[in-house]
């Protein structure tokens, strides 16, 4: 599934972030053309704009998305009929179908709810105060940011929408993990051999270009 409903207000694009053209293809569709190359996928399924859903192409699932990235997700899973689940934003075009099943096997040979692309932190984190001045340096060991692809157990990925979604608190999640970790589920953090940027500014687009188009 591909989280791909959003604005893309930040980028400045002038209409949905998963359609601007990186690298001589929409955005959305290197996402695609990762996930289905990858041996663990049976089905592709994108949440879009509400208008953009004739805008996919053959044997790719299209759902209206809702209001926040978290409800086109909790829409999305209406459409899926299988045991587990791989959750992927379309702002990280630089996804491999290797990480994908990395992922996916890691999540099939284990217990746990859910497994997800992160890396570990590796600059200096400071916390600001008042005037954006630094209130003190956070010890960054331990500290991953999370990415996507994301590998969870539908059952327990939906478990944790509705429980989300009943204490009002759902539109506050910006990835699933969070949700399974505020549901008690466990979740295991995969590590990318390669760039796995997220597309966010203007001058993203031009990095994933050239690294697109070198690879």
């Amino acid at each position: 599934m591909i989280a791909a409903a959003g604005s893309g207000q930040r980028l400045g694009a002038g209409g949905p972030k998963a359609f601007v053209d990186v690298a001589g293809r929409p955005l959305l569709e290197w996402s695609v053309r990762a996930l289905r190359a990858a041996g663990s996928i049976g089905g592709v399924i994108v949440a879009v704009p509400e208008g953009f859903e004739g805008q996919l192409g053959e044997g790719v699932t299209a759902v209206t998305g809702g209001p926040s990235r978290a409800e086109s997700v909790r829409l999305a899973m209406a459409a899926v009929d299988t045991e587990l689940v791989v959750v992927h934003d379309a702002a990280r075009p630089l996804l491999t179908a290797a990480l994908v099943d990395r992922v996916v096997g890691r999540l099939s040979g284990s217990g746990a709810a859910g497994v997800i692309a992160a890396a570990p932190v590796a600059d200096t984190l400071k916390l600001a105060g008042e005037g954006e001045r630094i209130a003190e340096t956070v010890d960054r060991r331990g500290l991953w940011a999370a990415q996507t692809p994301q590998a969870f157990r539908c059952d327990a990925l939906r478990a944790a929408q509705g429980e989300a979604a009943a204490a009002g608190y759902l539109d506050q999640a910006t990835d699933e993990a969070w949700l399974i970790e505020r549901s008690g589920g466990e979740v295991l953090l995969e590590a990318p051999e390669q760039p796995n940027l997220k597309v966010t500014t203007a001058a993203d687009v031009s990095v994933a270009a050239a690294l697109l188009a070198a690879g």
